[in-house]
């Protein structure tokens, strides 16, 4: 009204107090009627509402266990479920939360659906997905949702069908602990609250071992060390569920663990049953599904005597006798339907299978016959085939009776890893294997849809046991995966698939340090109706699927002749002795040992990787601009060159690791990354060029990297060449030597080294190979600073030549790092060479590489005498060797081979003399050896041996470094050979101070 009125006059709003209706006693219109009202009513107006403080019981249990404070928490979140549980320890909190549906369950089986999450905000991380949030659930998932459900589901009581869902989520992690074991024991506390019949509570441990001592809930980082991870869980006195990975480890030792792991694991029972007591609710009255004795006393009346003859016949194959059971089943169902007996049809398929099991039992313990007609410990019959599929990297083909496995091996580059995304572990997996059982293997039609669990629980059990005998990364770097395809299934395709998966490794050439066979053991026992406890049992070998079905527990246990790699044990009554647990190990281990000796008669040893099917890695290491050269524009380049070759390259600070298919793949990659980011240049190693321009005198080449050398005329073949058009033209690709390095850094290189020699049919010389001499000490050659004279000096080599070191797994190797060295001209070796205007331009020596423009000046400059004789002529050779087929072919052949022109058409004649560029020192003027440069003087002798053979005399060393030259007598001797020693005796020196000598005698 307020509003109203002053919408319509303005005075009315500031009328005093005392002259409203209210003060006067009268009801407004918005009171509902007018007339005087009441003291009360005038009073009415309450105060503005407050939210109160909702307070949430809760109630909490708190108890040590290995060093570690836990605590279970309920009645805080998730109040509205059946039972809901957080488990704590330390900083990492797991909440498990039961459910149950409602109405009557019509089905034969226990619909239980366990599953458990680890979102990405556990982590404090944002999922890298592109939408930002997590999707299907990974494989870790779907692991620990079969790690909780494999010990919960035998504690359901017989007959209760209704629908069960559990679900586990890390509500936050340290990543110091797992939380897959805090998920099972929350998921038990949370049953213990709930209404459902459960015959509860588990307790779910884990047990490392470290330098040999037990480790009670040990950490992540306690894990890495550890060669045991076990996984126990049990209830007061039973055995329900063991999960092991272990590194070879003795069934000794694995007995001790688990006798260890079960009063540790009995510690979480105390603590759930109290908080069961102040938070629990009363347990609801289910309806169950169970079989009358009236109905189950009929049907054995009809279908025992069939059964029985069905399974004491040994003759009977899988498929067989389930045809025959399904016959026997169908008689049942005409002879039921004829007496119109409804209860009883709506059970029969349970009914049946209840007799057949217990025909089956009765004949094992009292006989000791099994269906097909084995001895309880005998292993079926093998067979092993290796290198099934010659074309692949590893294969193998292994039989167990009926069951068939064949396993494959791809190996892929160290990016091909896995990478993972769990709140723990590690961030990458470089060993998978992948697990396929397709509806064929067992003549059913089916579909095949995403991660099946049990498919990746298998192929998990499988992997562990395979991963104690890879060999460590630092050695074997590649990424491995195994895919096993189940060809047929008769029981125990996990334990088939570890043994074809170890024969597949070593197939492909991986080391293995032993072979990994696994068996599954099986038990069939006898119950005291009275008291519930076994009174009689027997452990069976290599049990069938039908064995598996119709027994108590399957028990699969993989190693080595050594020790015990995984074991992954699934009971189907409420709990097992751990003492039978621990006497199934020696059987185990017997028939192990038998499939081991089938193995190794097929394959005992990795295959060499010497066929050109075998894979190939290579790890290269580059500079980082070289590499950059090498990806390109966001990564342009690399994925070209994957997508030519099929190859597979990752990049690391500084390194390249390829992975190629075969050796083929490989050199066509190598080919590419040499041209585009260039390797060691070498003499007498082969590299693929261009040719860029074609001049009188020869043809620049562009070749390892953007590197430019000059193909001189004399070097393009065996024979005269008149023109360089004739042979290369620009554009063209050819294969060349590397022979040296001229005076102003042009590299040298040689076509006809390459080719095949006159008079000889082949040529062993192959692109990227060096001689065997070299291959020892090769010369790693560096670039030598460009000096310009405004002749053709736009084609000399400038660029550093990078290096680049091979580190290759079945590709050879290339050269090996040496201290670069430096190709100098040692000009004006005598007078003779000056009158016959051989000599070069002393103005145009180059500088050392890393020596500044001042060094190369005052060395160039500087007066002749004892320090340039000692700084500029004579030092030290240290680890260099030349090539044997450079100084045949480039210096012994003819005097036109030595000779380099420029553009003006001037000829220059040079002798490589190498010097370190760690001598380019304070020290240069320090000569070791016999002889020195101060003690060298005219009219004295020495030994020398003859280095290089040239047209007018001979280079010769004459040890400690020194180099003499001895000019040839008009009609005296010229048949020297590299190497010779001679008796020589100093006569003069040149301009440059080399020693001139003449021989001591006519030798």
């Amino acid at each position: 009204m307020a509003s109203m009125a002053s919408r319509t006059n303005p005075l009315l709003t500031s009328l005093p107090q005392f002259l409203t209706w209210r003060s006067l006693g009268f009801r407004t219109v918005c009171m509902g009627r007018l007339g005087f009202a009441t003291q009360s009513q005038l009073d009415a107006d309450p105060p503005a509402a407050v939210a109160g403080t909702k307070v949430l019981e809760t109630a909490r249990e708190e108890f040590e266990i290995g060093s570690r404070l836990i605590t279970l928490e309920t009645g805080k979140i998730a109040r509205f479920a059946n039972g809901a549980v957080v488990l704590g320890m330390d900083e990492t909190k797991v909440l498990s939360t039961v459910a149950a549906a409602k109405g009557d369950a019509v089905r034969d089986f226990l619909p239980l659906t366990v599953e458990y999450q680890e979102k990405q905000f556990a982590r404090g991380v944002i999922p890298s997905t592109y939408m930002r949030r997590e999707g299907a659930p990974r494989e870790r998932e779907l692991l620990c949702g079969r790690l909780i459900d494999r010990p919960i589901r035998p504690l359901f009581p017989p007959g209760f069908y209704h629908e069960v869902q559990v679900m586990a989520n890390v509500l936050s992690s340290d990543g110091k602990q797992d939380p897959d074991v805090m998920a099972a024991n929350a998921t038990s506390a949370a049953l213990m609250l709930s209404d459902i019949p459960w015959g509860g509570p588990i307790g779910v441990i884990r047990i490392g071992r470290i330098s040999g001592q037990f480790i009670v809930n040990p950490t992540i980082d306690e894990l890495s060390l550890s060669n045991l991870n076990l996984v126990y869980a049990c209830t007061r006195d039973k055995t329900l569920m063991i999960d092991v990975q272990a590194r070879e480890i003795s069934e000794k030792d694995l007995a001790a663990g688990l006798r260890l792991a079960h009063p540790e694991a009995v510690k979480y029972l105390e603590p759930q049953i109290r908080l069961a007591a102040k938070a629990g609710k009363c347990k609801k009255e289910y309806k169950l599904s169970m079989v009358s004795d009236r109905t189950l006393e009929k049907v054995r009346n009809l279908a025992e005597a069939p059964i029985e003859a069905v399974f004491t016949d040994p003759s009977y194959g899988k498929f067989e006798r389930g045809e025959a059971l399904d016959k026997i089943t169908q008689d049942v169902r005409r002879a039921l339907e004829e007496e119109c007996d409804e209860e009883s049809l709506k059970v029969l398929p349970k009914a049946v299978d209840t007799v057949r099991k217990k025909i089956v039992r009765k004949r094992i313990i009292n006989e000791g016959f099994r269906v097909d007609g084995r001895r309880l410990d005998e292993v079926r019959p093998l067979y092993c085939e290796a290198g099934s599929f010659p074309i692949l990297h590893g294969s193998s083909i292994f039989n167990r009776g009926d069951t068939q496995v064949l396993c494959t091996v791809t190996l892929g580059a160290p990016g091909d890893a896995q990478r993972l995304e769990s709140v723990v572990g590690p961030p990458t997996k470089r060993f998978m294997l992948h697990y396929s059982f397709p509806p064929f293997s067992i003549n059913e039609v089916g579909k095949r849809v995403g991660l099946n669990r049990r498919e990746v629980g298998h192929g998990t059990l499988a992997e562990k046991a395979l991963l104690a005998v890879l060999p460590p990364e630092d050695d074997f770097p590649y990424t491995v995966r195994i895919n096993s395809e189940v060809m047929a299934s008769d029981g125990s395709t996990s334990m088939a698939t570890v043994c074809g998966g170890s024969m597949a490794l070593m197939d492909a050439g991986i080391p293995l340090h032993e072979h990994v066979a696994g068996v599954s053991v099986g038990l069939v026992s006898e119950i005291d109706p009275s008291t519930g406890t076994i009174k009689d049992y027997r452990i069976l070998t290599d049990i069938l699927g039908l064995e598996d079905h119709l027994g108590d527990m399957d028990f699969k246990i993989a190693g080595t002749r050594k020790g015990v790699t995984a074991i992954q044990l699934d009971i189907k009554p409420a709990g097992i002795p751990l003492d039978i647990i621990c006497e199934c190990l020696e059987p185990a281990l017997k028939g192990r040992l038998q499939i081991l000796d089938h193995m190794e008669r097929e394959i005992n040893a990795p295959h060499t990787q010497d066929d050109r099917n075998s894979p190939r890695l290579a790890t290269l290491k580059f500079s980082n601009d070289g590499l950059r050269r090498l990806i390109g524009p966001l990564g342009v380049l690399k994925r070209k060159i994957e997508e030519e070759t099929g190859a597979r390259m990752s990049v690391s600070d500084g390194t390249l690791t390829i992975v190629a298919k075969n050796q083929a793949v490989m050199e066509k990659v190598l080919e590419k990354v040499d041209f585009i980011v260039g390797r060691e240049i070498e003499i007498g190693g082969i590299y693929k060029g261009v040719v860029t321009s074609v001049k009188e005198y020869g043809a620049f080449v562009e070749f390892n990297g953007g590197q430019q050398g000059l193909l001189h005329i004399s070097e393009l073949s065996h024979e005269p060449v008149s023109r360089v058009s004739d042979v290369v033209s620009v554009g063209q690709q050819v294969s060349l030597m590397c022979i040296g390095q001229d005076v102003r850094g042009n590299i040298k290189l040689s076509r006809k080294a390459t080719l095949p020699r006159p008079g000889s049919d082949t040529n062993d010389v192959v692109e990227g190979s060096v001689p065997s001499v070299v291959k020892e000490e090769p010369n790693i050659w560096a670039s030598v600073e460009e000096v310009s004279d405004g002749q053709e000096n736009q084609n000399s080599t400038s660029e550093e030549l990078s290096g680049s070191k091979y580190e290759m797994s079945g590709v050879n190797p290339s050269t090996s790092s040496i201290p670069t060295i430096l190709i100098r001209s040692a000009a004006e070796c005598d007078e003779e060479e000056k009158s016959a205007a051989l000599s070069p331009n002393p103005k145009r020596t180059s500088n050392p590489v890393g020596a500044s423009k001042s060094e190369g000046k005052s060395k160039t400059s500087s007066p002749q005498g004892d320090s340039q004789f000692s700084d500029s002529i004579i030092f030290p050779m240290k680890n260099v060797k030349k090539s044997k087929n450079v100084l045949e072919n480039g210096e012994k052949e003819s005097h036109s081979t030595l000779r380099s022109q420029d553009g003006d058409g001037n000829k220059y004649d040079f002798a490589s003399l190498l010097r370190t560029s760690d001598d380019l020192s304070d020290k240069m003027d320090e000569v070791k050896g016999p002889i020195s440069a101060k003690k060298m003087k005219i009219g004295t002798k020495v030994t020398a041996k003859v280095y290089q053979i040239r047209t007018h005399g001979l280079v010769l060393d004459l040890g400690g470094g020194l180099r003499g030259m001895y000019r040839f007598e008009t009609n005296g001797r010229r048949d020297f050979g590299l190497g010779d020693e001679l008796q020589v005796e100093c006569s003069s020196f040149s301009s440059k101070g080399i020693a001139v000598v003449s021989l001591v005698d006519d030798q």
